[in-house]
């Protein structure tokens, strides 16, 4: 019964386009040179800081993430090791987050200096992989006791598929977690174009839902999008390693687009240790690149597209206070964030990063796909998103 992990669950997105020219690792990942990452590492690596992937395991045989990952559990199947990773999603986002660049030759992630915590929460059986949500509950309260600061949850849960008990005690890990002054950031789904649902844990509260933008800044179709939705990142067009093949994958998914914002995260906290995860995500959400139409927070975008260098290069932002969430309504009612005072309606069409906020990163500012030699020809991207979708009508 074994089977490669959510293997005929997942979304497949596709074929890679044929080749048109090689490219250097360096040039696919588009977004490095977009928030200007050279200089940012200059200051900061992330060292120090801790992402607990909340995932399907990670492989610690793939060079890029040689001597970063820490030990770790399985919530799902506690006799199987959470350094092994049969899916490979996990050992992807972890790469975006943490990768070593591998000589050159491999993914370099945003915050290079940063440790990975892995937490297995999807099991590697139709049996144990039926319900996950149990074994996300109590790897949320696992990281939340561990030393990690951050918390990567690059998958989504349609809400017809939590039920009312499973989401109170969801709600209340994610609460602990908060208390103990964590940042937990969660994908917002690949269904924008069809059902749209809402997801968790994107929409509990105190979780910041990404949602995800191209080399454009411009809202992916696909991202799920709502008032759930905190931040954007960057998912489109991001290289993977190929899931069950050699080489390198292009991708798409607003699981790439969490790990990017929390490897951005990662290099905010490197460089303020002090801090606690509701000052992280409010200087994140001040300095991040706002809607050119609409309201604030935005349908699409929220409070706007992630730029970490705002605060690492510029000391942008203020941390605020230690003690409130800036997604959680405070005791006078209304949300505790740089925006309480607008609403959280917005356009009713996707967006992209301001102008200003597209002319200050940096690069080229157009779009065109980024073609590349790889050793497969299907992607799947999106990773872990519209899990158990065929088990809606049940």
């Amino acid at each position: 019964m074994i089977i490669s992990l959510l293997a005929s669950l997942l979304a497949i997105m596709g074929l890679i386009a044929p080749a048109a020219t090689a490219e250097t690792m360096r040039e696919r990942q588009w977004y490095l040179d977009r928030m200007q990452a050279e200089s940012m590492w200059k200051v900061s690596t992330g060292k120090g800081i801790t992402v607990a992937v909340l995932d399907s395991g990670v492989d610690t045989s793939a060079p890029e993430l040689k001597g970063k990952v820490l030990e770790g559990k399985n919530l799902v199947e506690p006799s199987k090791d959470a350094r092994t990773d049969p899916d490979g999603h996990g050992t992807a986002i972890s790469m975006l987050i943490a990768g070593n660049g591998a000589g050159g030759q491999g993914i370099k992630g945003l915050a290079p200096d940063a440790r990975i915590l892995p937490l297995t929460v999807f099991g590697s059986t139709k049996e144990s992989g039926t319900n996950s949500i149990p074994g996300l509950i109590n790897a949320i309260r696992y990281a939340a006791d561990s030393d990690a600061q951050i918390i990567n949850m690059s998958l989504a849960f349609p809400y017809y598929q939590v039920n009312k008990t499973e989401l109170g005690k969801l709600q209340k890990a994610v609460d602990y977690a908060v208390s103990r002054g964590k940042l937990l950031l969660a994908g917002s789904g690949n269904d924008g174009e069809t059902s749209n649902d809402i997801t968790y844990p994107a929409a509990n509260k105190g979780v910041a839902g990404v949602s995800a933008v191209d080399s454009s800044l411009t809202t992916t179709k696909f991202s799920n999008h709502g008032s759930f939705v905190t931040l954007a990142a960057p998912g489109k067009d991001i290289p993977i390693r190929c899931i069950g093949k050699a080489g390198y994958c292009r991708s798409w998914g607003t699981s790439q687009a969490t790990a990017i914002a929390s490897g951005a995260a990662a290099l905010i906290w490197a460089k303020h240790p002090k801090w606690n995860g509701n000052q992280v995500l409010r200087v994140m959400m001040e300095t991040a690149g706002k809607p050119t139409e609409g309201k604030i927070p935005s349908r699409y975008i929220g409070y706007g597209t992630i730029r970490p260098r705002y605060n690492v290069l510029e000391n942008k932002g203020s941390p605020g206070s230690a003690d409130t969430n800036p997604l959680v309504p405070a005791q006078a009612g209304g949300p505790s964030s740089p925006s309480s005072s607008q609403s959280r309606s917005a356009s009713a069409s996707p967006q992209s990063g301001s102008s200003e906020s597209e002319a200050s990163e940096g690069g080229d500012d157009g779009a065109s796909p980024l073609l590349w030699i790889v050793g497969a020809v299907v992607v799947v991207g999106g990773g872990l998103f519209l899990f158990l979708r065929r088990r809606r009508a049940s």
